[in-house]
């Protein structure tokens, strides 16, 4: 019966895992107590799943809670430790139904764990599915789009072919009319030439002189001047005009291919662990990307320059052609690459205030309108930088934020984890404000100026 009492009084501190004596006991929310090690192994395999159980009565809990060592339990725990209580699981040869409820905690831990799994292999057939759904409709969209992009080019051909064969018949029309003159001379000037032929022959010397002034008169020639020979140069100013086209064309695949490129398409098919944030700028310059302004964004009080890295506040409107992607109030400008994976970019500003900003591609243009504004609407995110500080705003929700005045800042984005973060840069990286959301969309970097002179921003350039 003691050592019934005692197996008893051991099952009582005994983890449900290891099935020994406790180390380092911890409770969890639920109230079950385990060994340090054993719980923080278990949990370390439901990471992935960000859902935390226990192995006892399954109650889960999110976050991970954290584990403090219970020094009661410790001490009971120890003091049974030197009574000797540990000697008695040598005694094998006795099956209660205390070591059988361990058995069945440990079934059922691997029943869920194998329910758990089960439950990942439909989730991810369901994103493979979704992958395939979402490369279908891209490889549809595309071929959609490429096929516009060929009958625009199609219709620019047979645009040019009819101005050129227009051109083509008002020339000829002209070389023929002017042909046309110069035959009638030739047949005048002949007829002429047969007439004093004739003439000559006058034998009756007062008669000749008498006839010589009106025979002898001839017509006004045509003006030489009007022909003007050119072989082969009527038309190549149109030709130089249509291959500075094609050259931009191709410069323009050049630079635009690699946000189209399959190897920049990011797809998760597998869950992962979170990446950590960089803390280092070697570590933040590991996902610089190369951002340029689009010029068809940009307000006409914005001056671009330095390969359209560069922008200045003007004091009057620029003669800009008409684009529907163009801020006509706001003095805005968006870039041309869309930002999706993990991003890192650097701005030098001077001035009285810059406005760092990401956008949506669906953010309002034209107008006045909250709605256009970066950091003023729910799709778009922007740090206001001044001599006096800095602010933070999201959806007209402005949040001020304490830290010096710095020439230099730096932006990283993790698309997928939904984590924006803004910095000084000099020495060392200063954390000025941290976003934690979901992106539903590819963003795109954004800068305000004002049109104060001096107001400038450059998107730097690294290596």
């Amino acid at each position: 019966m003691a050592q019934r009492g005692d197996q008893l009084d051991r099952e009582t501190f005994c983890c449900s895992i290891c099935l020994d004596l406790l180390r380092d006991p911890v409770a969890i929310p639920c109230g079950h107590s385990y060994c340090m090690s054993c719980i923080k192994l278990h949990w370390d395999g439901e990471d992935q799943r960000r859902m935390y159980s226990c192995p006892q009565c399954r109650q889960t809990f999110t976050p991970r809670p954290v584990l403090k060592k219970n020094t009661m339990l410790a001490a009971l725990v120890e003091q049974l430790n030197k009574t000797g209580l540990q000697a008695a699981p040598a005694y094998y040869g006795y099956a209660g139904p205390g070591k059988q409820r361990k058995l069945e905690v440990s079934r059922l831990n691997i029943q869920q764990r194998i329910q758990d799994r089960e439950k990942d292999v439909k989730l991810l057939q369901q994103e493979v599915e979704v992958v395939s759904r979402s490369a279908d409709k891209a490889v549809e969209d595309s071929e959609k789009i490429f096929t516009e992009l060929i009958r625009l080019l199609q219709e620019r051909s047979s645009d040019v072919k009819q101005q050129i064969r227009s051109q083509q018949e008002t020339e000829v029309s002209r070389v023929k009319e002017l042909q046309e003159k110069l035959q009638q001379e030739i047949i005048k000037l002949k007829r002429k030439d047969a007439e004093l032929k004739q003439f000559s022959y006058t034998e009756d010397h007062n008669q000749f002189l008498h006839n010589y002034p009106s025979v002898s008169q001839l017509s006004e020639p045509t003006d030489s001047s009007s022909i003007n020979i050119r072989p082969l140069r009527y038309f190549e100013d149109v030709t130089a005009a249509v291959s500075e086209l094609r050259d931009k064309l191709q410069d323009i695949l050049k630079e635009e291919w690699t946000n189209i490129s399959l190897a920049e398409i990011e797809v998760d098919v597998l869950p992962s662990e979170p990446q950590p944030e960089p803390k280092t700028r070697a570590e933040f310059l590991q996902y610089y990307s190369k951002i340029t302004l689009d010029p068809n964004t940009a307000n006409t009080c914005m001056l671009l320059s330095e390969g359209n890295r560069k922008v200045e506040g003007v004091t009057h409107h620029q003669s800009c052609s008409s684009h529907p992607d163009r801020f006509t109030i706001w003095s805005q400008v968006l870039s041309r690459e869309s930002l999706t994976g993990r991003c890192y970019w650097e701005v030098d500003w001077r001035g009285t205030g810059i406005r760092i900003a990401v956008a949506y591609k669906t953010i309002s243009r034209v107008g006045s309108s909250n709605d256009c504004g970066f950091g003023y609407n729910d799709k778009s995110w922007m740090l206001y930088c001044h001599t006096n500080g800095y602010t933070f705003y999201f959806n007209n929700v402005k949040t001020p934020i304490s830290s010096p005045w710095c020439p230099r800042l730096g932006v990283y984005l993790d698309h997928r984890a939904g984590i924006l973060s803004f910095y000084s840069v000099s020495e060392t990286m200063t954390l000025l404000h941290r976003v934690q959301t979901t992106f539903t969309q590819p963003l795109y970097a954004g800068l305000w100026l004002g049109c104060s002179y001096g107001d400038a921003a450059e998107l730097r350039k690294l290596k």
